[in-house]
């Protein structure tokens, strides 16, 4: 693996964690989310524990000259990235017909359209070099109905097979990856909580757990990681079954 990396959603949850554990590994980092104070916290924490370079850049990510930032970051010749991890991102209810469009229309740009041009900013340096690696925090929801936020998904563990079947063979890898319900924030914010809303306790996975199984699995070139066996399992399973019981599987752990 390379020496910087650059993570976005970088303030909290997943993405706090990959950041610890990549400077854990010697990587200087480049955070990156909307919080500059939560991002300068983070950042003195991580110089001091581990003694690598930090760079933060604030930045809303669908604001495109906020977002044009982050490319031109990830384009720079001069200083390298050569670890990007697409992990920004939100949920919504599972209600479609009554939720917001223009909110609909955010969520859809945040988990497709955001990845999909940092993912193409980063590949021109790494491909120059001949060697870089991509992570998409993608959801095990991209294998069950699951409103717009599966169906984004599903776009990005697509979107990354292909893309590394296409620049693996050039040293640069794509890995997505898919976590099931996981202690962090992100599910803090929609209301969830263990042993809440049908989700049983034995389906919540430690963050640490997450990021570390993904890192390995995209250190062996594995296009999509499915940290967990319990999960790995159990989106087998959900494609044998009918897309209605498929569909009220997917309905669970959201109002």
């Amino acid at each position: 693996m390379g020496r910087t990396a650059l993570i976005t959603g970088a303030s909290s949850g997943l993405g706090a964690e990959y950041a610890r554990q990549l400077a854990i590994r010697g990587f200087d980092l480049v955070l990156v989310a909307r919080d500059r104070d939560a991002l300068e916290e983070r950042a003195i924490d991580l110089r001091g524990r581990f003694g690598v370079e930090v760079e933060v850049l604030a930045a809303d990510l669908l604001k495109p000259r906020k977002r044009q930032k982050v490319e031109a970051r990830l384009t720079d010749r001069q200083r390298p990235v050569d670890v990007l991890v697409n992990n920004a991102g939100f949920g919504l209810p599972l209600a479609f017909a009554r939720n917001d469009i223009e909110d609909e229309a955010r969520h859809l740009a945040m988990h497709v359209e955001v990845p999909m041009r940092l993912t193409h900013a980063a590949l021109g340096p790494m491909l120059e070099r001949g060697r870089g690696r991509i992570l998409n925090v993608a959801s095990v929801a991209a294998f069950m109905p699951r409103s717009t936020y599966g169906a984004c998904k599903r776009w990005l563990v697509e979107f990354s097979r292909w893309a590394d079947s296409e620049y693996g063979p050039r040293g640069v890898s794509v890995t997505a990856v898919c976590p099931g319900f996981t202690h962090t924030n992100f599910h803090e914010r929609m209301g969830l909580e263990p042993g809440r809303e049908g989700i049983a306790d034995f389906l919540w996975l430690q963050a640490p757990d997450v990021v570390a199984e993904s890192l390995r699995d995209a250190a062996r070139g594995k296009a999509v990681s499915i940290p967990s066996l319990k999960y790995k399992v159990l989106t087998r399973a959900v494609r044998l079954l009918p897309a209605s019981t498929a569909s009220r599987l997917g309905a669970r752990g959201r109002r």
